[in-house]
Parts: structure tokens; sequence; C-alpha cells
């Protein structure tokens, strides 16, 4: 008996973080998009690469960074580099050895998202959360994964 409770603790556990993080999603999606015309997955993207070495990498690493795949990365990158915050260094021998770079308006625009989100991020109740234990819940969900 106690199993079961157990298994729908975890369970109840794990579809209010999931439900927790799309509401956090949906608002920071809703501030980049409204203020600056970026969505959250693109945000996403800005960052990993500017948090890669020379702010350049490949597609699959940035998919890796972020969660989709590399088709999916290459799909969303494509509006990025029609506005010039992004371009594409080809690989001559291979397309999928082709760094995306972020340009010197792609860092502005990182700016000014990551203003917004810490904007939004202020308005959360963290205090409320022991860090410690948050921090080592998703350390042990991270080695599993």
């Amino acid at each position: 008996m106690n199993t079961l409770n157990d298994a729908e603790a975890r369970k109840s556990l794990a579809f209010e973080l999931l439900d927790a993080a799309g509401y956090l999603e949906r608002r920071l999606d809703r501030a980049l998009s409204t203020i600056r015309g970026l969505s959250f997955s693109e945000y996403r993207l800005l960052r990993a690469l500017a948090l890669a070495p020379d702010a350049r990498a490949m597609r699959v690493d940035l998919a890796q960074a972020v969660g989709l795949t590399p088709s999916a990365v290459t799909r969303a990158l494509k509006p990025l580099e029609k506005l010039c915050y992004v371009e594409t260094l080809k690989s001559d021998r291979d397309a999928r050895r082709s760094l995306a770079c972020l340009t010197e308006s792609g860092r502005e625009l990182l700016s000014d998202a990551e203003g917004i989100a810490r904007d939004v991020l202020s308005t959360l109740p963290i205090e409320l959360l022991a860090e410690a234990g948050l921090d080592g819940f998703l350390r042990k969900v991270g080695e599993r994964l």
C-alpha cells in the first residue's frame, strides 16, 4: 500500500513540476515576444550560443544544450539568421559541421532579452523554495538522465 501511495506522490510531484515549468515558460515567452518579438525557444538558442566558446556552436551541440533535434535547431535559427542575429559559417566538407555564430546584433538582442527574463523571474517567490533541496533534487534527476 505504501508503494502505491509513494508512486502516486512521485507522479503528482512530477506533474506539479512540469506544470510550474510550463507556466514559467509561458510567462517568459509572453514577455519576450511582447517586448522584443523573440520566442522563449529563440532566447534559449541565443543564450546557448552566447555560452559556447567564441559564441559559436555546431547545431548538434546547440540541440543538446536546449533539448531539441538538430533539424529543429536549424529551422529555429533560420528567422534569426534572416534578422542578422545569427550567422552560419559553412563547412566545406560536411554541412553538419557548420557553425552557428552569434552576431553583434544578436548579442544586443540577447542582452535586452536577459533583462526582460530577469524582470519576469524577479516576480517569482523563489525565497519560498528550499534552495539546497531543489538543487539536490535537480542534481539527482540530472544524474539519472
